[in-house]
């Protein structure tokens, strides 16, 4: 069996591919002249304390070693770099399967991107369709869904130019504002909340123009947060042990979000954040409730195999989804917080494990056919 692996890698620091990887899209940062948003709104008024964040979703070589590994015991894994020639590649490496964890760099349809490639090449593939990644991406559009289908998720408007500014004027204050399409906490500062109108006027504007897409204005939920890896299809589906964020391990005075500053400043491999509670020490009652949730979501947008739901507790206790992920990070490094290895180490599966695992479930759902490794002399070779 042969199997493709689509990734991302994430280039080095002053690489001369900085621009020019995105592949699937070759359009520079939305940042214009500045070398990523970040940098833009480091030039705001009220900057974000992040670095350069155009690349923060693409995965490290040793993830990409790793899940390559994992997949090994299946056949012969094939190497797919989604850049450049990625399209004449594929087609040429005639895989059985493709393992996709390709992010794409920019544009509301960037994760869709080597799905609908494959798709149209008749190559099978794991996880989300087209549809559905580009329902997830667009937080709006999701949130649309969640409202149509009853599943709680916080009041919010959408500011898609400087015509729509004065719709924040309808929300409850304080409310805490995205870029809309970004993942990986891009663009998700401390600053980005704001305590009134005119604050989230400013606000808005500047992320407008920093990251040239709508801004998603939704009302702060002011309880806990969780994250629930899920795994499986249909009525299949199950949630793994829900993680909690403890934000009480965050810097003095630092606001309780998984922002830029919480995943990719402060929590430095040489120094993690104790922040993943896992599984997460609350009752019974409330923990299926996150559960349920996380799934309902996951099934209004059609998610396949895997994803991993975001969920926030209002003033009254009820969860409310805040996005869905359906390309989860699956970092190798348990001192790295990846929330998705997090979770189902929590439920007795190695690393290995958990990507064998979606992996045959993916099988499964395509050939109603089991996938088993190869025999131990014959992976070895």
């Amino acid at each position: 069996m042969r199997i493709g692996l689509a990734y991302n890698q994430r280039p080095s620091a002053g690489s001369s591919e900085r621009h020019t990887a995105g592949a699937t899209d070759s359009r520079p940062s939305a940042a214009g002249d500045a070398s990523s948003p970040a940098d833009a709104l480091q030039d705001a008024d009220d900057p974000p304390s992040t670095a350069d964040d155009a690349f923060v979703e693409w995965d490290e070589p040793e993830t990409i070693e790793a899940v390559a590994r994992a997949l090994s015991v299946f056949g012969e894994v094939v190497r797919l770099e989604a850049v450049g020639d990625f399209p004449q590649r594929l087609a040429r490496a005639r895989v059985d399967f493709l393992f996709n964890m390709a992010e794409g760099l920019a544009g509301p349809n960037r994760e869709s991107h080597v799905p609908a490639m494959a798709e149209f090449l008749g190559v099978p593939y794991l996880a989300s369709d087209p549809l559905t990644l580009a329902l997830a991406l667009h937080k709006g559009r999701a949130k649309e869904v969640f409202l149509a289908r009853a599943i709680p998720t916080a009041p919010f408007v959408l500011v898609e130019s400087g015509d729509d500014i004065r719709r924040l004027d309808g929300l409850t204050y304080p409310v805490f504002l995205k870029p809309v399409w970004e993942g990986s906490s891009k663009g998700i500062a401390e600053a980005n909340y704001v305590a009134d109108a005119a604050a989230a006027r400013h606000r808005a504007r500047e992320i407008l123009a920093a990251y040239r897409q709508p801004v998603l204005a939704e009302e702060y939920l002011p309880g806990d947060e969780f994250t629930v890896a899920v795994l499986g299809n249909g009525t299949e589906a199950r949630a793994l042990p829900i993680i909690r964020y403890r934000f009480e391990t965050l810097p003095e005075g630092a606001l309780p979000i998984m922002g830029y500053e919480a995943k990719w400043v402060w929590d430095d491999p040489t120094q993690p954040l104790e922040v993943l509670e896992c599984p997460a020490r609350v009752p019974t009652a409330l923990s299926l409730r996150i559960a349920d949730t996380a799934l309902a979501a996951v099934r209004a947008l059609g998610c396949r195999d895997w994803a991993r739901v975001d969920i926030r507790l209002d003033a009254n206790g009820v969860p409310n989804v805040v996005e869905v992920n359906p390309l989860p990070g699956v970092i190798p490094n348990p001192a790295e917080n990846s929330c998705f290895p997090c979770a189902a180490r929590a439920a007795g599966m190695s690393y290995d494990g958990l990507i064998q695992k979606v992996t045959q479930i993916a099988w499964r759902r395509l050939t109603g056919q089991e996938l088993l490794p190869l025999p131990i002399a014959e992976a070895a070779a």
